[in-house]
């Protein structure tokens, strides 16, 4: 007599559907609280109802509930399945090395977390106007420019714009009632930028302007150059107050959140060996830990 072996597939599909069916039986809403238990069982190893529940999108429909059910049964099932499998068929030493990397993985978590709780909780995150320029006046030859930065102000028109010689003349001048005159008809540009005392790069400066390329921003971007470019979109007009090329230092203003993060970096580095130092201290006057001597 032949025994007649069902596929493994079959049989997560079966408890799947099961599962799923069992939810709707003699209640109201899906998974309700109400139904202690478990969906699904692959050995030892219970699925519980609670679990899946938590998962569960807030006003997801009955069949969209069922197929999520049904899916998350079939992946939970075959990854438990191979798991088991796995650990009869794959060597010895294998299994008790990926113990070791799994024990591994969890003590970084845990140790990690904690690490960022107790920075968050008692790390200085201030950095002093004094210590952002002591760092650049040390370290200003490392950091050096990768492309081209700029100042500058400029102005997007609509193309049937009517008074573009006025605001190109006051562009360019830009005294206190040219400014005010260009911020009392803002609303009629499409896009402004009046602040030309920040640095900005090369390529953001393109991507706000369109006909400007990498191929012809060496003609347009120098300083004191006045520039006026058009597509189907607008009619873009701008003023160049100054530039700095690839391999110049570039200026505190321009790369402050840089020292910023990496002066951060370094005290968060000094405060986790501190700290390190002070757990394995204290746990050394407590008699927690102790070292033992080598033998031969």
């Amino acid at each position: 007599m032949r025994l007649k072996i069902t596929p493994l597939r079959y049989l997560v599909r079966c408890w799947a559907v099961m599962a799923t069916l069992s939810l709707f039986v003699g209640c109201g809403s899906f998974l309700a609280k109400d139904e202690p238990g478990y969906l699904a069982r692959v050995g030892e190893n219970y699925l519980y109802r609670e679990d899946v529940a938590k998962l569960l999108a807030k006003g997801i429909s009955k069949e969209d509930s069922a197929s999520f059910v049904t899916n998350y049964i079939n992946n939970w099932a075959s990854k438990q399945l191979l798991l088991e499998k796995a650990k009869i068929n794959l060597p010895e030493e294998k299994l008790a090395a990926y113990d070791v990397l799994v024990s591994d993985y969890r003590t970084d978590l845990y140790t990690r977390a904690y690490k960022e709780a107790l920075v968050q909780q008692g790390g200085d995150t201030v950095i002093s106007a004094s210590q952002l320029n002591g760092f650049y006046e040390r370290e200003k030859e490392n950091f050096k420019l990768k492309e081209k930065i700029v100042k500058l102000r400029f102005v997007e028109l609509p193309t049937q714009f009517l008074n573009k010689d006025d605001v190109i003349s006051k562009l360019k001048r830009f005294k206190k009632d040219d400014i005010s005159y260009l911020d009392s008809i803002g609303v009629q540009f499409k896009k402004l930028n009046f602040n030309d005392s920040i640095w900005v790069s090369a390529t953001r400066i393109i991507e706000e302007i369109p006909p400007l390329t990498f191929e012809n921003a060496n003609k347009h971007l120098k300083k004191s150059q006045f520039f006026e470019l058009e597509d189907a979109n607008g009619v873009y007009l701008a003023k160049v107050t100054d530039v700095l090329d690839v391999n110049d230092v570039a200026p505190l203003s321009f790369i402050e959140p840089t020292i910023k993060q990496v002066l951060l970096s370094r005290r968060k580095l000094d405060y986790l060996r501190k700290l390190e130092t002070e757990i394995i201290d204290e746990a050394i006057k407590e008699k927690e830990f102790e070292v033992y001597e080598q033998g031969e």
